[in-house]
């Protein structure tokens, strides 16, 4: 999380005005949401890890870390998706039966998993896109331009910044624990746990009312105030985003005709 956050404040992409990265990671993102096909979504990953890795200087290691973390609860919600059990004949049922119950999948199973599959992570990679090169800031500066209420905005800001305060805190407890040995044997490591588990809420609690003081004794009112960096359009990037979503969009009527009418 806090690589995340790093990144965003140094890669090649932070002085590109934060409206363009949106619009573009936005508008990708919902193309790969309502493409009728895998293989337009799969399209989108790829250009993705590009413009993240190639564009904005993204380490690649840490890119595909970072994919393995929704990678594994896609994996496993797919194959409950893509298996199915009846006991009624379907066509192309593949499976093993016992006691007259088939546990097997079908084509149309496995279409279903890969769609599913393709579209969640073409939406993570757009989302990685924006967050490893925008700034928080910026984008709670695009989100009040856009007229968004102010009290969803603070929200949003408070909420993120409560993400950094837990996990230091867990990062804080763990370490004093580890340096006295709490995680040496098994039987230590769930005593450990359990305690970190105890006290996590009670320290975040704790540290969350000192910055509301620290805002308080600021002059927090009814909005968060936060410095502006004034940053010009991007025409060159503006243009090669337009450009590659319309060449997405062709591609996907393309695949919507070929799948609603397709040739004889």
């Amino acid at each position: 999380m806090f690589n995340i956050d790093q990144y965003a404040y140094s890669n090649r992409l932070k002085q590109v005005h934060p409206g363009e990265k949106m619009a573009f990671a936005l508008a990708t993102l919902l193309i790969a949401l309502v493409a009728p096909q895998p293989a337009l979504p799969a399209i989108i990953i790829a250009l993705m890890a590009g413009a993240s890795i190639g564009a904005a200087g993204i380490p690649a290691r840490f890119y595909l870390q970072l994919f393995l973390i929704p990678l594994s609860f896609l994996i496993a919600g797919v194959a409950m998706i893509a298996l199915t059990i009846t006991n009624q004949p379907l066509a192309g049922l593949k499976g093993l039966t016992l006691l007259g119950w088939t546990l097997g999948v079908t084509p149309a199973s496995i279409h279903l998993a890969g769609k599913i599959f393709f579209k969640s992570l073409g939406a993570v990679s757009c989302l990685y896109f924006l967050s490893l090169t925008t700034p928080m800031v910026d984008i709670l500066t695009v989100l009040k331009k856009l007229r968004v209420p102010a009290l969803l905005v603070d929200l949003i800001s408070l909420t993120y910044r409560f993400i950094f305060v837990l996990l230091a805190t867990v990062n804080d407890i763990y370490t004093a624990q580890a340096a006295r040995l709490g995680y040496a044997t098994l039987r230590t490591s769930y005593h450990s746990l359990g305690q970190l588990a105890a006290n996590l809420f009670i320290k975040t609690h704790r540290r969350s009312q000192e910055l509301f003081t620290a805002l308080t004794a600021r002059g927090y009112g009814e909005e968060l105030q936060v410095l502006e960096v004034p940053k010009p359009f991007s025409w060159p990037f503006l243009f090669l985003a337009a450009g590659l979503d319309l060449a997405l969009l062709s591609l996907m009527f393309i695949t919507w005709r070929w799948t609603l009418w397709p040739p004889f």
